[in-house]
């Protein structure tokens, strides 16, 4: 029988967290393909609003091991900076994974930055074992905050 397991991941930024949670997590789906286009070919809302219980989808390169993933929004406090999405579809579901959860945090930090807090749950399909996969994502997180950062303090106006 599969385990439940978790990682969690820091990233610091000297972007204020409001700006980086809009950017890198609420409204990713319309940047990524902009800014990260290497790598996040197309993405969507598939239903929803944005609010609880939305649905948005991506749609990767061939950088990625996937061609796709949907995620649903399972839980948001946005004055917090704060969501919880479960992958509902691709991204290795059905494949290596049963389930996942990532829970993101955008925390303030003293110097007028943030810190953001990545934990993410998953439980693997009986037989499959974790190799070098959280490293990637932990790296692919990383990636995806480093090029939302960029972006807003080349676009010091957007997202604020």
């Amino acid at each position: 029988m599969a385990s439940t397991n978790s990682w969690t991941h820091e990233i610091e930024s000297p972007v204020a967290a409001p700006r980086l949670f809009r950017a890198a997590v609420m409204d990713w789906h319309t940047l990524a393909p902009k800014i990260a286009s290497h790598i996040v070919a197309s993405a969507h809302p598939v239903d929803g609003d944005g609010s609880v219980g939305s649905v948005r989808q991506f749609n990767f390169t061939s950088a990625m091991p996937f061609s796709h993933m949907k995620e649903r929004l399972v839980f948001l406090d946005v004055d917090k900076c704060e969501c919880k999405s479960t992958l509902v579809e691709g991204g290795g579901i059905g494949k290596a994974i049963e389930t996942a959860t990532s829970h993101i945090k955008v925390e303030p930090a003293a110097n007028g930055g943030s810190v953001v807090k990545v934990e993410s749950t998953y439980k693997l399909l009986p037989g499959v074992e974790v190799k070098d996969e959280i490293t990637k994502a932990k790296e692919s997180l990383t990636g995806i905050f480093k090029t939302a950062e960029a972006y807003l303090i080349a676009n010091p106006d957007a997202y604020n």
